[in-house]
């Protein structure tokens, strides 16, 4: 196989794998009894950790090439229709192909499944929780919204003439991210949560809630269009300083006093804008880590690649049917381990097998297109 290293960012690569790798942990955590260890805890975190740095990592995607196209060009209706025909063809058909065998499952198992249409339109968590069914499903929702509301806020702009386009991009951006971040006050204003449960149904994992965090990334992308010299100059701070928050949300709320029973504007207001900006941080040194400098590094490649699969199928599908036909509770540490292993081996293998015959052709004939 051809490794084309010099054809991909591998700092990005890193991030894109460390990202699926945490959501991964989270869910393994379901084979083992519920603690509160220190391990345990740390990856309860990394599955929160891991889909933000998803939705900043897309919206540096998108914001890059959204960004070029709105400044260099006329971004006319055709350029909002090829961009979205481009994201669609990267997200769709896995998506579509992974639901319906999620449903084919529940019809299986004998599980009701409420609002089944919902998930068709992305509708499943627009303005409250999603159901129970393919819970995972929720960060799409977030992903594809973005899709359209970006481009076509642009578009739409972008008819008012206005010379200075770098700043007229700007401006769309910072506008979009105060409505959302408005719209965390006002949930504040309207419900009282005192545990990390209701919050991560209600606020977290909820739309209207949420796309700021993609835009975050897109944010980025434009500081570092109109700001090389200084992204690449400063990469190193800005990703100390990145580490930095994430260290400070990591030990630094208990003893402040920041816990969501002490602070709940600082949960509900604060703490997702604060968390995709630390990622934020990060991008300038990972995206400027550009190519693969030794073979023994494609694993980072492979996993980044797989990464979309690897989301889609490793909890609803794998996960749920290896626990509906084995009993993980009455298992002995050495063999939940063993679970463990043959769990994570099924999920790359499958993930692998997913990507190189159904996503990669799709997006293949996408640059046929």
């Amino acid at each position: 196989m051809e490794l084309n290293f010099k054809q991909r960012i591998f700092g990005l690569d890193i991030l894109r794998a460390a990202a699926i790798i945490m959501v991964v942990c989270s869910h393994v955590l379901w084979i083992y009894p519920k603690s509160n260890a220190f391990i345990p805890t740390l990856f309860e975190l990394f599955g929160f950790w891991g889909v933000e740095l998803f939705f900043v990592l897309s919206g540096f995607l998108i914001g890059s090439i959204l960004c070029k196209t709105f400044i260099n060009e006329n971004f006319t209706l055709k350029s909002v229709f090829h961009f979205l025909k481009r994201r669609w063809f990267r997200t769709l058909p896995n998506y579509y192909l992974v639901l319906i065998l999620n449903i084919l499952i529940a019809f299986f198992l004998g599980f009701s499944i409420e609002n089944t249409g919902s998930y068709f339109l992305f509708l499943q968590n627009s303005a409250s929780k999603s159901p129970g069914f393919f819970p995972e499903s929720w960060s799409l929702s977030i992903e594809e919204f973005t899709y359209l509301l970006l481009p076509l806020s642009l578009f739409f702009v972008g008819l008012s003439k206005v010379k200075n386009k770098e700043k007229l991009f700007l401006l769309v951006i910072v506008a979009l991210i105060l409505v959302f971040w408005m719209n965390k006050f006002y949930y504040h204003s309207q419900h009282k949560i005192s545990n990390l449960s209701d919050w991560n149904l209600n606020l977290k994992s909820v739309l209207i809630y949420r796309i700021d965090a993609i835009l975050i990334g897109v944010l980025a992308a434009w500081f570092s269009f109109n700001y090389n010299s200084i992204w690449k100059h400063f990469r190193g701070i800005f990703a100390i300083i990145g580490f930095g928050i994430l260290f400070f949300l990591m030990f630094g709320i208990i003893p402040l006093n920041l816990t969501i029973e002490q602070n709940p504007f600082f949960w509900n207001v604060l703490y997702l804008p604060i968390t995709s900006f630390a990622f934020a941080f990060l991008l300038p040194f990972f995206s400027e880590w550009k190519t693969y400098t030794n073979p023994v590094l494609y694993p980072v490649e492979l996993i980044s690649k797989i990464s979309y699969s690897i989301y889609l199928l490793h909890y609803s599908i794998i996960l749920q049917l290896m626990k509906y036909f084995v009993d993980t509770t009455v298992l002995s540490s050495s063999e939940r381990h063993f679970f463990t292993l043959i769990y994570l081996t099924i999920t790359f293998l499958l993930s692998y097998i997913l990507y190189r015959f159904y996503e990669k052709p799709m997006m293949n004939l996408r640059d046929k297109q």
